[in-house]
């Protein structure tokens, strides 16, 4: 009987230390594996916010680029098309003498440019109420229209619009900055 007793015991003993070992291994497994995991959740998180990060940097520098060319472009496109902007003097929209031998090259490329189209953006400096800028503005580009209709270009090609003190070149509070901004842009919309 002892004989037997000591057969159970060793084969208890065997089945309790090969169940410990069975039993045991799997945690280690799954707490080595949760910690995988989660190392490599922090890791994928990370990652996550990195490219977020980086695909918002490149739309701001897409949209920054967007807008530079954008300007670039309108700048390109006045100069590229003979037409300059001429300037008026302070809380006035009569054409100087200077303004003059502008609209006359201005007229001269028109007539060479049957099909353009254009617009007259009038513009004054920072000094006085919104809306009197804005008729200032017109007052501006219309004068500077009739200027160019009297030289010949049809009417019907050109439009007017007043940015007023809205769209200022310079804004530094200075009268060389005041003289840039109050002025008549000539913007080709159509034709060439």
């Amino acid at each position: 009987m002892e004989r037997r007793k000591g057969g159970m015991l060793v084969l208890f003993t065997v089945v309790m230390t090969a169940s410990l070992v069975l039993w045991g291994c799997p945690k280690k497994a799954e707490v080595a594996s949760s910690q995988e995991a989660q190392a490599n959740g922090q890791a994928g998180t990370i990652a996550q916010a990195e490219a977020v990060k980086q695909a918002e940097e490149q739309q701001a520098a897409e949209h920054a680029k967007q807008a530079e060319e954008e300007q670039a472009r309108e700048r390109a496109a006045k100069e590229a098309d003979g037409l300059k902007p001429v300037h008026f003097d302070f809380d006035r929209a009569i054409i100087r003498d200077d303004a003059r031998i502008i609209l006359k090259a201005n007229a001269e490329w028109l007539r060479s440019h049957p099909q353009a189209v254009i617009r007259i953006e009038g513009n004054c400096d920072e000094r006085g109420t919104i809306e009197y800028n804005q008729a200032l503005g017109q007052r501006r580009a219309l004068s500077a229209k009739k200027y160019l209709v009297d030289m010949g270009v049809a009417a019907k090609r050109i439009s007017l619009l007043s940015y007023g003190k809205e769209k200022p070149i310079c804004t530094e509070s200075i009268e060389d900055c005041w003289q840039n901004n109050r002025r008549g842009d000539f913007v080709v919309t159509a034709g060439q």
